[in-house]
């Protein structure tokens, strides 16, 4: 029977002697001339399967046609492996060359860099990094499923085209169609101006005022001309949406959704995990578990930059008064060095938020949380929603936004307005946060950034 190697390798003794076979890509070959060793990994787990064949099998001479990189069956039995690195090995018995690999093949056993990987983004899933980056983001996006059907959430899909900008205020990428390439003419297809989503929430807020509680789950896009290791212009993004839920509520769900991810991967990620703390970021498995040991430290926004004037010894490269928006400089001080601890930053000037968000009563601030985290900055933005018609009305024509877009969204509050609130999570972010990898662009599959739409 055809078995994953991740199965084998946390079998217990009851899978010494079975037949099996194993399906794989070659990490290495040695040939000890006796018999010889073949290194197989089929992406299920981090560790490899440990092959030996000995000269006497009919099968030997084919380890001179295998090289690093080819696709293989091998048949056999297991057996408890005498080495210290893994609890059982597979004593081959057939050998059966699926796809052999050029001597070109880019990823011989030694490191790369991140920049050389990228370059071969649809090749670089087979190195331990980008094996244990994606079963981790694979283990992220089932805990999320199943940490919000436990809350009784619905998972809605909203629409990548859209007319409006959330935001209010976003750069976006608008769709368009070509009759004719060689006559680039471009034509709305909508007989309107549409653009790809910059987010799900809006959609999300109405399906929140019929079903309570809905969360949205998927890729959104932003036209930033950024170059950092914070951006891309393509992103997955996580929008819970709750009705009946204020501030206080969105802030709770945030802060046990964050907890909940770091357990599931510390659990079920264990061995990548381990990699990526010997080798990404050392200390990264204590920052994770302080993270879990700690209660989210509150400051409002006055407070925030009241910090950050005194701060003493310390000099920032953006200028902080109150009124500014938070740099990834300024979250990253008060969440590493004044807190030491993940921080809620609450009520926003208003001036620096979305139309949606709710007035606070001093009718300066808003009902806005950023949720910082070290290492990261910003790891979480959201609000309570404005669910008063007349106040909404306001913002919309105060943003000189158009009326005739935010019709439907106006109607929310006609018919059966109720308090509600939700937070958005870059999912990728939420993956440097948890795996320590510098680059957003390393997180996921194929980067799309500014100047890079490869593959």
């Amino acid at each position: 029977m055809r078995l994953k190697i991740k199965k084998i390798l946390k079998s217990d003794d009851s899978i010494i002697g079975k037949k099996i076979k194993v399906y794989g890509w070659v990490k290495s070959v040695r040939d000890q001339k006796n018999f010889a060793f073949i290194e197989i990994n089929d992406g299920s787990s981090f560790s490899s399967l440990q092959g030996v064949i000995e000269n006497s099998n009919e099968d030997f001479r084919k380890i001179l046609e295998i090289s690093t990189g080819a696709s293989l069956c091998l048949s056999g039995e297991v057996v408890k492996s005498p080495g210290k690195n893994q609890t059982y090995e597979m004593k081959i018995e057939h050998i059966e060359i699926i796809g052999n690999c050029s001597e070109d093949f880019p990823l011989q056993k030694k490191r790369h860099s991140f920049e050389f990987l990228r370059t071969i983004s649809h090749l670089r899933h087979r190195t331990n990094t980008g094996g244990a980056i994606n079963r981790v983001r694979n283990s992220l996006i089932f805990n999320t499923h199943k940490f919000f059907h436990a809350k009784d959430f619905f998972y809605i899909q909203t629409p990548i085209i859209t007319s409006s900008d959330t935001e209010g205020a976003g750069d976006l990428f608008r769709v368009t169609t070509l009759k004719d390439l060689k006559k680039p003419e471009i034509e709305d297809f909508f007989k309107k101006k549409t653009f790809l989503t910059v987010s799900g929430q809006l959609n999300a807020e109405a399906l929140a005022m019929g079903l309570s509680d809905v969360y949205t789950f998927g890729p959104t896009f932003r036209a930033e001309n950024s170059h950092t290791s914070r951006h891309l212009a393509e992103f997955w993004m996580l929008e819970p949406e709750m009705a009946f839920c204020d501030l206080k509520g969105d802030i709770e769900l945030a802060q046990d959704y964050i907890k909940s991810m770091i357990k599931a991967i510390l659990k079920e990620n264990d061995e990548d995990m381990q990699f990526f703390d010997q080798f990404i970021e050392k200390g990264l498995l204590e920052r994770l578990n302080h993270v879990l040991d700690s209660n989210f430290e509150i400051l409002t926004y006055t407070k925030a930059i009241d910090t950050l004037l005194k701060a003493k010894n310390q000099k920032f490269e953006f200028p902080v008064f109150w009124g500014c928006d938070l740099q990834s400089e300024h979250e990253r001080f008060l969440t590493e060095q004044h807190v030491k601890r993940p921080v809620v930053v609450i009520d926003y000037p208003k001036d620096l938020k979305a139309f949606y968000m709710k007035d606070n009563d001093d009718g300066k601030t808003v009902a806005a949380m950023d949720i910082l985290v070290p290492k990261i900055g910003e790891i979480t933005g959201g609000s309570q929603r404005e669910d008063s018609y007349e106040k909404l009305l306001k913002k919309i024509k105060d943003k000189n936004l158009d009326l005739d877009i935010y019709k439907w969204y106006l109607d929310l509050r006609r018919y059966g307005s109720a308090p509600h609130s939700g937070f958005g999570v870059g999912f990728e972010r939420l993956l440097q946060f948890i795996t320590g990898i510098e680059n957003i662009r390393e997180v996921i599959a194929f980067p799309r950034a500014a100047g890079t739409c490869d593959f």
